[in-house]
């Protein structure tokens, strides 16, 4: 399934930023190939630019990319319990609190990354096991209606959105 296919009915317009920034892929394809591309982006960064922060109070590449491992790790939780049918509303989070409560800044470059590829690795592994019928199932995340196809895309837009941000503003 390709980005272009999925109706708008579900997913909010907060996650439609993430969606339009996955562009018009295919979703597990995309899954695979974000994450070689991320990773290679990142080994790609000057070593000193990791505990970098472009302003005061911002977080540094080493707090994005936890926060990256931490935000797919939830929205795959999401995915998990939307798929098996579970109707329990699921909370938002808040991910300054998050990363205010990592200690990712005094862990190695090399260990995030691997810690991130195995994430995405479970995670392709789990998209890869839904059903069509299951891929298609909605429920409630952060209050709003959400599928579990549109969690896929949104892991996808969400990473590539703070790739821009590296690029933007840290490099």
């Amino acid at each position: 399934m390709k980005t272009d296919q999925l109706p708008v009915n579900e997913y909010s317009s907060f996650n439609a930023t993430y969606i339009q920034a996955a562009g018009n892929v295919e979703m597990i394809e995309e899954l695979e190939i974000s994450l070689h591309d991320f990773i290679r982006f990142v080994q790609n960064i000057p070593m000193d630019k990791f505990d970098y922060r472009y302003a005061e109070g911002k977080w540094t590449i080493k707090d994005i990319i936890q926060h990256i491992i931490d935000t797919e790790r939830i929205f795959a939780y999401r995915a998990l319990r939307i798929s098996r049918n579970d109707e329990t509303p699921l909370p938002g989070f808040d991910e300054n609190h998050y990363v205010d409560n990592t200690d990712a800044n005094s862990r190695n470059i090399q260990d995030l990354l691997a810690e991130f590829s195995a994430v995405r690795h479970a995670n392709l592994f789990l998209f890869k096991s839904f059903s069509e019928e299951q891929m298609k199932r909605t429920g409630t995340a952060s209050n709003a209606v959400v599928s579990v196809r549109a969690i896929a895309f949104i892991i996808i837009g969400h990473l590539k959105h703070h790739q821009k941000v590296f690029q933007e503003r840290y490099l």
